[in-house]
């Protein structure tokens, strides 16, 4: 292992952006946090998405590895141990500086930060705990901030970020036990989903109780922050079994949580264990609320208020997209994640476990998987409806939603003048959006095929499952083969595109590059 100090920060954020590129799962969602007096940047839900890297990644979100070094092999990393590639590290000061300098220049609108593991899992997130801390409380950004887990973390590090944080993720990458175990022998289902566990429990603290505490005396409208951080409480004990318990160690350290002692404006997290009946003082959230007070600001932090994702692989192992499909559908269910996201891998490392290097990722499948995955989060659909084990792939040559329409000929054709939201929902060309326009647009008269298309319908894949007072646009065939055969034909030119490498001339990080050394930016308040 090759590791380089001492670089010059540019050179660090080439080798560490480039580092971060394989994980797709970086969106922004469900945060409508604006800006305010005193604070730097908002998390708006809109609008997060502007500007691309010259290799057609979104950098919206400055996407960053904390560090490329990584004491764990897992055989479809590119950062994995075992290669010999160069090595760097960020420090949180060096975060910091990149966040708010790239800010003030209008190249992002929030951070993604994640990592390799520096030594530890629990190392590496208490040095993402510095970042984000100095982040909120010494530059008082309020933009959007999303976490990538380090699995078998603690969990009392993983509660403290997520005040911090506005999304985060553990990435499950690959679906099964036997995969993940021939992929990543460091790494277990129980060591990714005990802390998506948590992390699911938190939120529904925050939504369900936190809300419901006694003022704090004289804050008004505060909200006490004990129910947000009670230690004994049964949300926050689902935990790896494997990591001991080091939540005391926190509260008892007499020395700062990081070594770097030179650093100002930065406590421990606490020297001295507080009364029990008084808040943890040197809790983040404790300090927002002080000073919140202070500044007479309503609002107040949420734990992870985007919710959180994850990422699984797609092709590095053999296996079905039924099995891809009804993992997302479990984790939607039982864990409540907002989103699962699909990454078509990419052949960079030579193993008898992977794909040759030659191979190209299976980008249309992806495309597939991520179709499947919006039926089930806003369709109705049931993994078992669109997939079995008998049928256990999608047809790569026309979208799930028309693949099943054709295998369900029964229920077609649908009457645009009399059908329920639920049975538009299911006709290919009909979205959410163009349903409801449809129920809406039915209480002022019956609407003809031309007012369908206004509406966003797509008649070139509706107009075989639709009827309009009985009638339909064209003269059809009801048959599978029929139908299953036009539909290729439509779909052809962008099956094409989408299984085809793109390349695109965009904004790249390193133009216009020129950045002042971290501690600089502390005391500069006349930047725009």
């Amino acid at each position: 292992m090759i590791v380089r100090e001492n670089l010059p920060l540019e050179e660090k954020l080439k080798i560490l952006s480039a580092a971060a590129r394989y994980d797709v799962s970086c969106t922004s969602s469900g945060v409508n946090r604006k800006g305010e007096k005193g604070t730097l940047g908002n998390a708006a839900a809109c609008g997060i998405c502007h500007s691309f890297a010259a290799d057609g990644r979104c950098i919206s979100l400055l996407k960053v590895l904390l560090s490329n070094e990584c004491v764990f092999d897992c055989k479809y990393c590119m950062n994995r141990a075992s290669n010999d590639i160069p090595r760097t590290s960020f420090t949180p000061e060096e975060l910091c500086t990149l966040t708010i300098q790239f800010y003030r220049r209008n190249y992002i609108e929030g951070l993604f930060l994640s990592s390799g593991v520096l030594g530890t899992p629990d190392h590496t997130m208490e040095l993402f705990y510095r970042t984000l801390y100095m982040l909120r409380y010494q530059y008082q950004f309020n933009g959007y901030i999303h976490v990538k887990t380090i699995p078998g973390a603690d969990g009392e590090l993983i509660r403290r970020i997520g005040y911090l944080a506005d999304r985060m993720s553990v990435n499950l990458e690959i679906s099964s036990r036997e995969g993940l175990k021939k992929l990543a022998p460091h790494k277990t289902h129980t060591s990714i989903l005990t802390p998506i566990r948590q992390i699911q429990n938190g939120i529904i603290h925050d939504r369900l109780e936190g809300r419901r505490a006694d003022t704090v005396p004289g804050m008004i409208g505060r909200k006490e922050p004990s129910l947000y951080l009670r230690e004994t409480s049964d949300l926050y004990t689902t935990r790896n079994p494997a990591v001991p318990d080091r939540s005391a160690l926190y509260k008892n350290r007499s020395e700062p949580l990081w070594p770097d002692k030179t650093e100002p404006d930065i406590p421990p997290l606490a020297e001295t264990p507080p009364d029990k009946a008084a808040p943890d003082q040197y809790d983040p959230y404790w300090q927002y609320l002080v000073r919140s007070a202070q500044t007479v600001r309503r609002d107040q932090p949420r734990f992870v208020p985007s919710g959180q994702s994850t990422q699984m692989i797609v092709g590095a192992v053999p296996e079905s997209d039924y099995q891809l499909v009804h993992t997302a559908e479990t984790l939607y269910q039982d864990y409540g994640l907002k989103r699962v996201f699909y990454s078509a891998y990419v052949a960079l490392n030579e193993d008898s476990c992977l794909p040759a290097p030659d191979t190209k990722p299976p980008l249309l499948r992806e495309h597939r998987l991520y179709q499947a995955d919006w039926l089930l989060r806003f369709y109705g659909f049931q993994a078992g409806e669109l997939l079995t084990e008998n049928r256990p792939n999608f047809n790569l040559f026309i979208d799930p939603k028309c693949d099943w329409a054709v295998r369900h000929l029964e229920l077609f054709p649908v009457e645009i003048s009399t059908a329920g939201y639920a049975a538009l929902l299911r006709v290919p060309g009909i979205g959410v959006k163009s349903a409801k326009r449809i129920l809406h647009a039915r209480k002022h008269g019956i609407p003809d095929f031309t007012a369908l298309k206004k509406m966003g319908v797509v008649l070139k894949r509706a107009h075989y499952f639709i009827t309009l007072n009985g009638r339909m646009m064209y003269p059809v065939k009801i048959d599978e083969t029929y139908i299953t055969h036009n539909l290729i034909q439509s779909e052809q030119k962008k099956n094409w595109q989408v299984a085809q490498d793109m390349t695109y001339q965009q904004l790249s990080l390193f133009d216009d590059f020129h950045l002042v050394n971290p501690g600089e930016i502390i005391h500069d308040h006349t930047a725009p």
